[in-house]
């Protein structure tokens, strides 16, 4: 059978954000296969087994600890060789991974057509998020269809000399899974059953520019917040990597509870029952505004300003002090989470992936 879209991804956000599409694809009779680069293969099937998918062809290409240089070479010889051997129409890559800019430079080289999912996002710096920033600017020139979560990225687009007539504004396709998930929820999992009724502080780290240091210090600002706070408990996804690892293993706080990384139920969960998230996540950006939880994003720059502007997403940096007085001010604003929820989410309204699969069917001439 010939298909009609491939869509790679390697990352639990790519999964994540790539699900609402290709059940929409896939709903509309479409052949979609999709390919799995292997990149981060635990927990990238996982999070699709959420959605009830699961890869059609897995390139295995996480094979021992490769740098990027040696990453990006592989992905490229297994992802181009993939699309020689059965050439789609199309195919899709979402966000600024290293799987996300082999597939489009795969595509390029077999004269593929390939639209990018989450197009036009900028921080601004080269170094912040570092691959990432360039990882976006690279896919962005070489995709032909670009699907902006929003008018912001359009215009970043534009400035770059991007085509007006390939950019479509979708909104982000992250928020479509988020509220699906969170639709689909009746009871927390057994695993974080100890923290209902709690009043709950999510966190997550894991950034590579934020490694050497800046996550412990991090932490640390939400410990001190704790002592300010003793009604709340601060709950840690940790990252599987051993540096990250290493750096939350220097702090220590009794209402500190660190945990193995959450699933995506789990931590749409956090995000709906917590009362403010430290986070150095883009996609927890997106998806925290769809349930009023206000974000304090652990990072210099943000390439996600909407949220900033419309007051769900406060930048505190990695500064322990910092950290400590944001969270702080929002744990004491009674009113906050109200006043968020009253507005509506900046990135997105739950309907980006029908947008997509419209435009993929249009280009199809389907």
């Amino acid at each position: 059978m010939t298909v009609d879209v491939s869509v790679v991804v390697g990352t639990r956000p790519e999964a994540i954000k790539c699900a609402p599409v290709i059940l929409e694809l896939r709903a509309r009779g479409l052949n979609v296969r999709l390919v799995s680069s292997g990149q981060h293969a635990d927990l990238l099937s996982s999070t699709l087994r959420a959605f009830d998918l699961k890869a059609d062809i897995d390139l295995q290409a996480m094979t021992g600890t490769p740098d990027l240089s040696a990453l990006t070479t592989r992905l490229i010889e297994r992802i181009g060789a993939e699309l020689s051997a059965s050439p789609p129409y199309l195919v899709l890559v979402q966000g600024d991974t290293t799987t996300a800019l082999a597939a489009a430079l795969s595509a390029f080289y077999s004269r593929v057509p390939c639209g990018h999912i989450e197009a036009g996002l900028r921080s601004g710096r080269l170094d912040a998020p570092w691959p990432e920033e360039m990882n976006r600017i690279i896919t962005d020139r070489l995709c032909t269809r670009h699907y902006a979560p929003t008018e912001g990225a359009r215009t970043a687009l534009q400035a770059e000399g991007i085509a007006a007539e390939s950019i479509l504004v979708t909104g982000q396709t992250g928020v479509d899974a988020a509220v699906w998930m969170a639709a689909r929820q009746d009871a927390p999992s057994p695993r974080l059953m100890p923290f209902v009724g709690k009043r709950l502080i999510y966190v997550t780290a894991h950034r590579r520019e934020n490694q050497g240091g800046r996550i412990a210090d991090t932490l640390r600002g939400v410990c001190a917040a704790l002592d300010k706070h003793t009604d709340c408990t601060a709950v840690l996804s940790a990252h599987p990597n051993p540096i990250v690892q290493a750096e939350v293993a220097q702090v220590r706080h009794e209402r500190l509870v660190v945990v193995p990384p959450l699933d995506y139920a789990d931590s749409i969960w956090m995000l709906v029952n917590s009362a403010a998230v430290v986070s150095d996540s883009g996609g927890i950006q997106e998806e925290a505004p769809s349930f009023g939880t206000p974000v304090l994003v652990a990072r210099d720059v943000t390439e996600r300003p909407e949220g900033l502007a419309a007051g769900f997403i406060r930048m505190v940096g990695t500064q322990s002090l910092r950290v400590e007085a944001g969270l702080t001010e929002v744990l004491a604003d009674s009113s906050l989470r109200n006043r968020l929820k009253a507005q509506p989410n900046p990135y997105g309204d739950g309907r980006a992936a029908g947008r997509i699969a419209d435009d993929v069917l249009k280009l199809l001439g389907t």
